[in-house]
């Protein structure tokens, strides 16, 4: 399996870079998902700052907020003397973050758009690590569960979805975007795939043009239940009951707990297929 080649390259490669990167003794992370890939790669007992919204482990609640969707206080962190910044790359301004590179911060950048790549950061992560064993173990974890969800659901149907990440405007994804892979390994068949642009924004008549079976939102949307009762007759997910919420946290983040959005989403799909089977 591919999850289990690159585990192997990656183990390989930090065998002999283990002492490439000395051990990181204060380390900020600027967005959430930065922050779960700094603690599943042993890093958590030297963080010092994080974003807003940096929630899971619970532990990293009580760190000091450095960073938000308004921007990075960066004289805060000049302050805090970091040896090493998490930045997600595309997230956080580009301004701001090179005005740290000038002033002499490490920082790695964080952009993952496959499963593969939540390993490979974490893996590379964990170089600044004093326990490196951590990080391997975890991502061994996760490949390992990724494998076995991805052999339960290789061989079941399409099944065609919208996934509403708003509701005025109304915005989606498309393909080869996160969380793309979170749901095509459950044979989630994007209605929006082929969209030139990487969150679309689109209107009802688009949605129902294009038939979904099944209609996923989340809390973080603020949708309301009934938003799509108007399309009653029209819409199939509505008509069979197929509107499900899905944590946000493990489906919008590309970490670790990716594995439970995955499961999350098989389940309900698998309950869709089953919605239509004959009776």
């Amino acid at each position: 399996m591919l999850h289990r080649l690159l585990f192997i390259i990656l183990s390989m490669l930090l065998s002999f870079n283990a002492f490439s990167a000395s051990p990181a003794k204060r380390v900020i992370s600027l967005s959430p998902h930065t922050t779960e890939l700094a603690y599943s790669a042993g890093l958590g007992p030297v963080m010092v700052g994080v974003s807003e919204y940096s929630n899971f482990p619970p532990q990293a609640q009580s760190i000091e907020k450095v960073a938000n969707y308004n921007g990075i206080k960066v004289e805060r962190i000049v302050t805090l003397k970091p040896d090493l910044i998490l930045a997600w790359k595309g997230g956080n301004p580009e301004r701001e973050l090179k005005k740290l590179e000038q002033l002499g911060f490490t920082i790695f950048y964080s952009s993952p758009q496959r499963l593969e790549d939540i390993s490979a950061e974490v893996l590379t992560l964990s170089q600044w690590a004093k326990d490196p064993q951590i990080a391997i173990d975890a991502v061994a974890k996760f490949n390992a569960q990724v494998d076995v969800l991805r052999q339960q659901n290789s061989n079941k149907s399409k099944v065609p979805f919208f996934y509403q990440l708003s509701e005025k405007p109304i915005i989606t994804f498309s393909g080869e975007h996160w969380p793309e892979q979170v749901f095509s390994l459950c044979q989630g068949e994007n209605i929006f795939h082929l969209s030139s642009a990487s969150y679309p924004q689109v209107n009802e008549e688009q949605v129902i043009v294009r038939q979904p079976q099944v209609i996923f939102t989340s809390p973080h949307a603020h949708t309301n239940d009934k938003f799509w009762q108007r399309w009653a007759g029209k819409l199939p997910a509505w008509d069979q009951q197929q509107i499900w919420s899905l944590n946000a946290d493990w489906i919008n983040r590309p970490t670790l707990r990716a594995v439970k959005g995955i499961t999350q989403v098989c389940q309900y799909l698998s309950e869709a297929r089953q919605n239509l089977m004959p009776q």
